[in-house]
């Protein structure tokens, strides 16, 4: 971790472009105290809710009181262990209502992209996102198309892969 904040704090960054770095939850204090300033930080996950008995969640109140800026909601992980379309964009807009940044994610498995499917799977992911933001909550959103089956497995997506899904929602 030491390493790789030593790299981005000596890295030439342009100021046109806001870069955003997200550890795991047990290294984001030191992350926030030794990185640069002009680089933000961002959590992993979120939790929905602010205070009360959450063992092992981190809130969004939790996370702002440690300089975060960021969280990613919605990764292909945290589907996976059962967060449905509705808890993820619930997350987001209680992150966005806490002053959070938010990373949205979406995606879909290679059984989708190689029936082309990629839409019917992507679509409520995004329309989820949608129904919960204001039009203002939209300012600090960035939606990152991650698919399933690039992550891990050495398959990436191509740019014109990631245009066609974002052209057919955004």
């Amino acid at each position: 971790m030491n390493d790789l904040v030593g790299i981005l704090n000596s890295s030439a960054l342009t100021s046109n472009t806001e870069v955003v770095v997200a550890p795991s939850q047990v290294h984001i204090q030191s992350v926030v105290e030794k990185l640069r300033g002009d680089v933000s930080v961002g959590s992993q996950d979120v939790w929905m809710k602010g205070k009360g008995a959450f063992t092992g969640e981190t809130s969004a109140e939790m996370l702002t009181d440690m300089g975060v800026k960021w969280s990613i909601v919605g990764h292909s992980e945290r589907r996976g262990n059962g967060e449905g379309n509705e808890q993820v964009a619930a997350k987001a807009k209680y992150a966005l209502d806490s002053g959070l940044s938010v990373i949205a994610c979406c995606g879909e498995p290679l059984e989708n992209r190689e029936a082309g499917t990629t839409n019917d799977f992507v679509f409520p992911q995004i329309k989820a996102y949608a129904d919960a933001f204001t039009a203002e909550d939209w300012e600090r959103v960035v939606i990152a198309y991650e698919p399933i089956w690039a992550i891990g497995t050495g398959l990436t997506a191509t740019p014109e892969q990631a245009q066609e899904v974002s052209l057919q929602h955004f």
